[in-house]
């Protein structure tokens, strides 16, 4: 009877161990491909590298990258049958989906990827890869109401902390000063121009209902004052002192990701463009 159940327990333990190892292996496997699909994107695209040699900086012992004008392309909009101009680097992502705004790189990391907005459906891309299939990793994409083309005050864009390190899994190094010192500009190129935003603040937050800091629902402000509240918000909150703030009139980023140390918790780097 004590083999039996011996034997019984063995097969238990051999067949689960046996599921979780192929559950684990589809895992790493999907992503895998997935990330191989995205370099393929980014190939399609020049990098930060390639942009032209970096200028000394305003913000002292910094440089940031100095840009020239590129070249534009006229494509159409397979919704509304427009036809406008966007950057001929984007042209062929955007001709393979038209929810395409934007391309989110960040030097240090391995975020490089498309960013995408859909306002009549939020979070379509919460669970849906740059081909709009069905994906544990979803793509970036930006805050409902926010507009990358007039643009808003702030542009939030959220992106999973996936385990694997990827979409916004290493945007945690950011917690670290030296990091920041390190890699103070992040690049968000939009359909229509060329953008270099530095990093003003990093800080952490809760996204549970009538705690934390609701940075997401700050897109255009209503004044000057309500503008400096926010920057001043985020100041506060800040991991240290970057050394930088931002004025009015100014255009602001935010890269939203989840945070582990804290119930419904947040990470959210704040940056401002100055290019």
């Amino acid at each position: 009877m004590k083999k039996w159940i011996r034997n019984t327990l063995l097969c238990l333990f051999a067949a689960v161990f046996l599921v979780s190892t192929v559950v684990l292996g589809v895992y790493f496997w999907r992503s895998y491909t997935q990330q191989r699909r995205y370099e393929a994107l980014s190939d399609l695209r020049p990098t930060a590298a390639s942009r032209p040699t970096p200028s000394v900086s305003a913000t002292e012992g910094a440089t940031e990258p100095t840009q020239t004008e590129p070249p534009y392309v006229t494509v159409t909009n397979p919704k509304t049958g427009e036809s406008f101009e966007i950057l001929s680097q984007l042209s062929q992502l955007y001709e393979l989906n038209a929810d395409l705004v934007g391309w989110l790189e960040v030097p240090g990391t391995d975020i490089n990827y498309p960013v995408m907005h859909t306002p009549e459906d939020f979070e379509y891309y919460l669970y849906r890869n740059f081909d709009r299939q069905s994906n544990k990793s979803g793509c970036l994409f930006i805050q409902q109401d926010a507009d990358v083309f007039a643009p808003s005050d702030n542009i939030t864009i959220y992106g999973h902390h996936m385990k694997d390190g990827s979409m916004f899994g290493q945007l945690n190094r950011y917690t670290k000063k030296a990091f920041r010192e390190e890699h103070p500009y992040i690049y968000f190129d939009t359909l229509d121009a060329l953008h270099t935003y530095e990093v003003i603040a990093v800080f952490l937050t809760t996204a549970t209902k009538g705690e934390g800091f609701a940075y997401h629902r700050f897109v255009d402000a209503k004044d000057e004052a309500s503008f400096n509240d926010f920057v001043a918000t985020c100041h506060s909150l800040s991991l240290y002192d970057t050394g930088v703030t931002a004025a009015y009139g100014e255009k602001l980023i935010c890269l939203s990701t989840c945070e582990y140390t804290q119930e419904n918790g947040r990470l959210v780097v704040v940056a401002k463009q100055i290019a």
